[in-house]
């Protein structure tokens, strides 16, 4: 593809020679000519100078040390973004049905659509045009897909499940399983609680591999237009993801959780309290925090103790136990030093 045309396509301003054929992408060090670049970062400002691409994205202020044919835009790492689906070579199937899928006589499948071999499509599912189910995948009863909606190799919807366009739902993910609800009775026996919601997903949400977002005990569990929620996610029922929220790897959230649009959770967050937790929009958390509490201001939060030498570590935990002795004896030694704070 020639770079005039990428720049086109990711409304950039381009300096240098259009004409350049671009055959793929690498990375600022180890791009070789005829690959596109990106600069996004100050970390690796030092590669630009010696970069072997044959284009580099970048902003304004770096064009004079680039040594290469530029595409100047305002956010490089977003242009290149748009530009890396121009090389995405997932494999596709062909239209149509592999066999031995199985398809049930009642399911009503759009143009364009593609089933691979042993996936099961069960009785009232509808697949809009263009969906792709990948090998081995389930999609329950009464399941709605949207168009241009893939679902990978092993995914598994339970019924009633229903799916915006343009999603990606990634091998071994598992959406609509019953959500984790039992009442104990008098004796403490659990006795299960019927799990008749759903799970409704919107428009252009990826869910990555062996995630779980578990159905709703009687309302359905939400997760709003442009989510993207990472491999192995725990979403409990009834939980609420409002649009273009990033939920990274191994997060953990309680049933009934709301977390609000634009929001992002590091790496292995739990939430988890006494009550249902609300997530303001514009929210961040960072990675290994326990969210036990609702956050109502947007911005960073973060928790949990950093590393240090499993000796001095462990002391530091011992002490920390001892914190809130520590805080009523100072308050006796401060009443005893200061007599005006006996009433404080």
């Amino acid at each position: 593809m020639k770079l005039a045309e990428i720049a086109t396509l990711v409304q950039a301003e381009l300096v240098g020679d259009g004409e350049t054929e671009i055959i793929g992408l690498g990375s600022i060090e180890t791009a070789a000519q005829g690959e596109l670049t990106h600069l996004s970062s100050r970390v690796y400002r030092q590669h630009l100078a010696s970069t072997s691409a044959s284009a580099v994205i970048l902003e304004a202020n770096d064009l004079a040390n680039c040594p290469t044919n530029a595409l100047v835009v305002e956010s490089p790492y977003h242009a290149f973004a748009v530009a890396s689906m121009l090389f995405e070579n997932r494999p596709r199937l062909p239209v149509g049905i592999q066999e031995p899928a199985s398809v049930d006589g009642s399911a009503t499948l759009g143009e364009g659509v593609r089933i691979g071999a042993f996936a099961t499509v069960a009785s009232g599912a509808i697949l809009a045009d263009g969906v792709e189910v990948g090998s081995g995948a389930y999609i329950g009863e009464r399941c709605v897909i949207g168009t241009d909606t893939v679902i990978m190799s092993r995914a598994v919807l339970h019924h009633g499940v229903r799916v915006g366009d343009r999603c990606m739902i990634h091998s071994g993910a598992v959406i609509g399983a019953d959500g984790f609800g039992f009442a104990p009775d008098a004796k403490g026996r659990l006795q299960p609680i019927a799990q008749i919601g759903s799970v409704c997903l919107g428009d252009d949400v990826s869910v990555g591999a062996c995630t779980t977002i578990d159905r709703g005990t009687i309302e359905d569990t939400l997760v709003g237009d442009g989510v993207k929620i990472d491999n192995q996610v725990q979403i409990g029922h009834n939980c609420k993801i409002g649009d273009h929220s990033v939920i990274c790897g191994c997060v953990g959230m309680v049933g009934s959780t709301v977390i609000g649009r634009n929001c992002m959770l590091g790496g292995a967050v739990g939430i988890a309290g006494d009550v249902p937790i609300h997530l303001t929009d514009g929210v961040m958390v960072s990675a290994m925090t326990h969210v036990s509490r609702s956050i109502d201001e947007p911005g960073l939060y973060s928790g949990g103790v950093l590393h240090d030498k499993s000796a001095r570590w462990k002391r530091n935990a011992l002490r920390f136990g001892e914190i809130d002795q520590l805080a009523k004896r100072l308050t006796r030694l401060e009443k005893k030093t200061d007599p005006g704070r006996q009433n404080d």
